[in-house]
């Protein structure tokens, strides 16, 4: 099994030996390494995260909060100087907490805790949309459908349209069994379809084409 990690460090040599330490287990696939929770926050979002090696002394948002604010998040192991967060951390359910300065066998002792546990996928009820520089909270739910646009997903809800730069697949690995594609352009919320006919799927007020090669599994899903 290999685990896709994240590292959120805002020190670049903190970074650097988490890279170092990461890349010398072939368990481990190193995804990004953010600076700050806000860039994580849409790493998490585009690609599908197991571990997150997470420091607490961040810019603007504590590693606490970031990890607070997590629904339902992935495997955590924090990497801090400060041994005072030790009870907060494992009450969020992390997986380890290991204190700078760390060897790399302490280290590999923590990845190995991580792997032995059971890897579920992420459940989302909200997101947030990078749009402008700002983000925006969107709830899961109030999703009506995806469109992928170059190199863009434009996410449309009821009243509102976002445009987020990245690929529909990072979202189909993301979003609830809810969701399904319909079209290489297009992923669909069955909760919000009205109606299936011919090769469309109505969304009022919106029309969606049905791609041939999706067709056969969204009428199994609405059959059955």
């Amino acid at each position: 099994m290999t685990l896709n990690c994240l590292i959120i460090e805002d020190q670049l040599p903190a970074q650097r030996i988490l890279r170092t330490y990461i890349e010398s287990m072939p368990e481990l696939r190193l995804v990004k390494a953010c600076s700050n929770a806000l860039d994580a926050t849409t790493v998490l979002r585009q690609e599908h995260i197991d571990l997150i090696f997470l420091d607490i002394n961040l810019p603007k948002i504590s590693g606490i909060s970031f990890l607070k604010n997590l629904t339902a998040p992935p495997g955590v192991i924090i990497t801090t100087a400060y041994p005072d967060y030790a009870l907060e951390g494992f009450e969020l359910d992390v997986t380890d907490y290991l204190l700078k300065p760390f060897s790399f066998e302490r280290f590999h002792k923590a990845v190995l805790k991580a792997l032995s546990q059971p890897n579920e996928t992420r459940a989302l009820d909200y997101l947030f949309i990078k749009s402008d520089k700002e983000f925006y909270k969107v709830e899961v739910a109030d999703i009506l459908f995806l469109k992928s646009d170059d190199n863009y997903v434009k996410i449309i809800t009821s009243d509102k349209q976002h445009m987020q730069s990245g690929s529909l697949q990072s979202w189909t690995e993301q979003l609830p069994d809810g969701f399904i594609r319909v079209h290489k352009s297009y992923m669909v919320n069955l909760s919000k379809v009205d109606k299936v006919a011919g090769n469309r799927v109505y969304i009022n007020p919106h029309e969606i084409p049905i791609g041939r090669a999706y067709r056969d599994a969204l009428l199994k899903r609405i059959s059955s």
